[in-house]
C-alpha cells in the first residue's frame, strides 16, 4: 500500500508513543536556556571567589540572583532527567528499565527540591 504521508507527518509521529520530536525538543530548548544560566553561574563563582561566607550569602540574598540560581538548579536538573531517560530507554531492557526510570525520576525530585529549599532558606534567612 502507497504510503500518503508527508515527511513532516512523518517526523512528528515518531516512536510508540508518539512524541519523539517533544522530547528532543525539550533537550534542545532546556540546553539552549542553560547557556546563560551557566554563564552566569561561572561569572559569579568567580567574581565571588575567596570572599568569605557571609559575602557569599549576601550574593545569594539578592533577589535576582536567588531566581536565577533556582531558575538554574531546575533547568540543569531537569535537563539531566531528559538525558538520563534516553540513555536508559536506549540500553536498559527488561524489568530493571521502570525501576531505573523511577528512581531517576526522584533522585531528580530530591535533588531538585533540596538545593532550591536551600537557596530559599538562605534567601529568606532562617
Amino acid at each position: 500500500m502507497a504510503d500518503f504521508k508527508t515527511p513532516l507527518a512523518k517526523v512528528r509521529g515518531l516512536g510508540s508513543a508518539k512524541d519523539g520530536t517533544h522530547h528532543w525538543w525539550l533537550q534542545r530548548v532546556t540546553a539552549v536556556a542553560n547557556i546563560p544560566l551557566v554563564i552566569f553561574m561561572v561569572v559569579s563563582f568567580v567574581g565571588n571567589a575567596g570572599k568569605d561566607h557571609a559575602a557569599w550569602v549576601a550574593w545569594l540574598k539578592q533577589p535576582l540572583v536567588s531566581v536565577i540560581v533556582i531558575l538554574f538548579i531546575a533547568n540543569t536538573v531537569y535537563h539531566m532527567r531528559l538525558g538520563l531517560q534516553v540513555l536508559v530507554e536506549d540500553y536498559v531492557h527488561g524489568g530493571t528499565k521502570v525501576a531505573s526510570m523511577l528512581a531517576i525520576s526522584f533522585t531528580c525530585v530530591l535533588i531538585a527540591s533540596l538545593a532550591i529549599f536551600s537557596v530559599l532558606r538562605i534567601a529568606f534567612g532562617g
